[in-house]
């Protein structure tokens, strides 16, 4: 991207930050806020089961509508690639004027939100710089709502599950099953795949399995999980776009999702069957990466 586009992203963002909530959930007060309480709503139904991948691919391409039509962004959801920034903490995605900002304040043993995480000596408080520095979320950490700052906690144990070994290592996998497993898309051990490595390596807020979409930086994260997706697609493409497995719920009864399944975006977008979100070139979403 181009610095000027990168500005113009992070000006749109800015806007959704202004823009008034249209969700029925209790505690948002912004658009922004809206995409954050909508995830946290909804965390057990949209992840360790078969429509994972599939509800955050619609879920990034309402975002970015928003940006686009009521933000005027003119450009396409950014991705963050990353096998590129494997010592991360120098990636440029980090910048204070062309990217989003870098780590929390350093809080001495911080253990999470909710003491139950390994110190890590980073940071652990409030992000320092960048564009999103004065903004307090509404929501969140957890289930909570709390008005609060974007928490970042750098942790660079997980910079090794993005590398181009890992995400090779998940686009050979034979089928959708075997794919969503590899990925990070189901509850099966080790637990660690690339799908955390972007969550774990920013840490904080992005940490949060409910509240994470709170730092603007989620969105480039999954918009790259779901760009290894579509590489992991193109390579068979007539039988990947109906191939769909896993559960629809943790809990039993135990349902195999199908590619009818409607995926629920509250007031952010309409219900969306599974089928109409497994072609990134197709009618409905109509992108590609590059």
């Amino acid at each position: 991207m181009s610095q000027q586009l990168q500005l113009e992203y992070l000006d749109a963002v800015l806007c959704m930050m202004d823009l008034p909530s249209i969700t029925p959930f209790s505690g948002p007060k912004t658009r922004f806020d809206d995409f954050q309480a909508l995830h946290i709503a909804l965390t057990y139904g949209i992840h360790w089961v078969g429509q994972f991948l599939h509800f955050h691919r619609g879920f990034l391409h309402f975002y970015e509508k928003t940006l686009r039509e009521e933000c005027g962004y003119s450009g396409a959801q950014p991705y963050w690639s990353w096998s590129l920034d494997y010592s991360f903490t120098n990636s440029p995605i980090f910048d204070p004027v062309y990217g989003f900002g870098g780590n929390g304040a350093y809080i001495a043993n911080w253990t999470g939100f909710f003491g139950n995480s390994t110190p890590t000596n980073s940071g652990g408080g409030c992000i320092q710089d960048g564009p999103f520095v004065n903004y307090n979320l509404s929501v969140g950490p957890g289930t909570s709502v709390t008005s609060h700052c974007i928490v970042r906690n750098f942790n660079s144990n997980f910079a090794y599950l993005g590398n181009s070994t890992q995400v090779a290592n998940t686009t050979k996998q034979p089928n959708f099953e075997a794919f969503r497993q590899e990925s990070g898309g189901a509850f099966k051990p080790p637990p660690f795949k690339i799908h955390d490595s972007g969550h774990g390596m920013i840490s904080g807020e992005m940490g949060n399995v409910f509240s994470s979409p709170g730092d603007p930086l989620f969105y480039l994260h999954h918009a790259n999980l779901d760009r290894v997706w579509a590489i992991w697609q193109d390579m068979d493409l007539e039988a990947r776009l109906t191939d769909i497995s896993g559960y629809t719920s943790v809990w039993e009864p135990f349902i195999n999702v199908t590619l009818d399944y409607q995926l629920n975006y509250s007031t952010l977008g309409p219900l969306t069957p599974i089928r109409d979100v497994m072609y990134t070139r197709g009618t409905t979403l109509c992108y590609e990466y590059i």
